[in-house]
């Protein structure tokens, strides 16, 4: 303590403006901490090296290993051990989860993921190494992204495989109305003139108002650059996880093109006994006018808008009749056929849902948030000069709907989560190395008034092996 103290009165006088003060503190904070740690985890080693001993477990040799953790690089050194078998264990490293030649932290690994779903690769690392004590290249941050995003794609996986394999549906709670929209949107491929396709579905259960702004209740997404049956599997099994939906209605939104149809949403939610009402995306049906008939204002767009809104395929018809008799370019002919076929295959589809349910909700809105929304995906992945790889792609996309649905952290940390037996062997490798630390002389710290440096120490090791739980 006295050491730590004395380097700050140095530090006071070696700077001269508290910018460079603030800064030479937070570095040294860094260094001392991470040494600190560095010599807990070298004494737990020791410990755990002697119980594996009595095993009859042999030493091959002790190395040193670093860590990079969110508080700085931490050092320290693990044995490498045969056990009765002649297999060879670097049992600190199996003791607290580290990966083989694991060098950064499962929670650095993480936010550094997180990190990356909003900015480039090169801004994340540059980011880091202005905040942060962790250093690493773009190209490690381009991995840990791949490594976190798979650990998502997994989990979904698992999740649509377990319902495959299940004899009947997981309990969960009910719902009178579930609202669900999807769409793709593509990103260029690293290959060239080829691109991947990101199918994005979002489930709500409503609106939320908080004063003027309005917000989905309890939405969920889900993400894939996966062919479309795998896609629809997991937006099944969650469905089937979240809610129990045999008296639920269920109401989708979507442009109807390939992948997107009616028949895909009603087989996603066909445990409800209702038939899933199924729209055309308002937005899209915007989109394809102006594609049609130019995007200026016209009377001819008003009147097919007013005769959508009020489904008169006469009215519709008429309009568009009367436009094509205006036209001599055949480009222009061919836009205005295409407009007539899209809405004729889609007719029974144009409707608005609220006017198709008997006892709609209060607060109930139009359908149309998954262009927004898509958002996320663009901003991020189709900026100017971005290409992406297949496995790069799906990582990305899996990260952003983890932080999304909240679910990232759980399921990266869930192998580091201990089970209650190995808990009780954690404890017991502690309360050894607190004995085996014991000070052989009386603490002069509590003379002072102060904490004795060995009770700071012990305290560390305790608080440092909660955050391990």
């Amino acid at each position: 303590m006295e050491t730590i103290i004395s380097r700050l009165y140095a530090l006071i006088k070696e700077t001269n403006n508290l910018v460079d003060l603030e800064e030479s503190i937070r570095l040294y904070m860094y260094e001392v901490f991470a040494s600190q740690v560095g010599e807990v985890f070298t004494q737990i080693n020791k410990v755990i090296k002697a119980e594996k001993q009595k095993l009859g477990w042999t030493v091959e040799r002790e190395d040193w290993k670093t860590v990079q953790f969110t508080f700085g690089a931490v050092r320290f050194r693990h044995t490498l051990m045969h056990d009765l078998k002649g297999d060879s264990h670097y049992p600190f490293d199996e003791w607290a989860g580290l990966r083989k030649s694991q060098r950064y932290s499962p929670l650095t690994e993480v936010k550094v993921a997180e990190l990356a779903s909003e900015s480039t690769y090169r801004a994340s690392a540059q980011t880091l190494k202005e905040w942060t004590p962790v250093t690493m290249s773009h190209q490690t941050v381009g991995s840990i992204v791949k490594r976190v995003g798979e650990a998502q794609s997994q989990a979904d996986m698992e999740m649509a495989a377990e319902l495959e394999e299940a004899a009947s549906l997981p309990e969960a709670r009910e719902v009178d109305f579930l609202y669900a929209e999807a769409d793709g949107v593509f990103v260029r491929s690293t290959k060239k003139k080829k691109s991947h396709e990101i199918r994005h579905a979002m489930m709500h259960e409503g609106w939320v108002k908080n004063g003027k702004r309005v917000s989905l209740s309890n939405q969920h997404v889900i993400m894939t650059t996966k062919p479309a049956d795998d896609f629809w599997k997991e937006v099944q099994s969650y469905a089937a996880h979240g809610y129990s939906l045999e008296n639920t209605q269920v109401v989708t939104n979507s442009d109807g093109g390939q992948g997107y149809t009616a028949e895909r949403f009603q087989e996603a939610f066909s445990q409800s006994r209702y038939p899933v009402l199924n729209q055309l995306d308002t937005y899209h049906i915007a989109q394809a006018l102006n594609r049609a008939l130019g995007g200026e204002k016209s009377e001819f767009k008003d009147g097919i808008r007013k005769a959508l809104e009020q489904h008169d395929w006469q009215q519709v018809i008429l309009w568009l009749d009367t436009y094509e008799s205006t036209l001599e370019d055949a480009k222009q002919l061919e836009k205005v056929n295409g407009f007539r076929t899209y809405i004729q295959h889609n007719w029974n589809r144009l409707f608005d849902w609220r006017e198709k349910v008997e006892d709609p909700p209060e607060d109930a809105r139009g359908l149309g948030a998954m262009e927004s929304n898509q958002r996320r995906v663009s901003f991020r992945m189709k900026r100017r000069g971005m290409h992406w790889s297949a496995d790069g792609s799906e990582a990305m996309v899996k990260v952003k709907q983890g932080i999304l649905n909240n679910t990232l952290r759980d399921v990266y940390l869930t192998s580091q989560k201990r089970s209650a037996r190995k808990q009780r062997d954690v404890e017991k490798t502690i309360r050894m190395t607190e004995y085996l630390n014991q000070p052989t002389r009386p603490s002069i710290g509590a003379k002072e008034g102060s904490i004795s440096l060995y009770t700071a120490h012990s305290s560390a090791i305790g608080n440092l092996m909660k955050s391990f739980r």
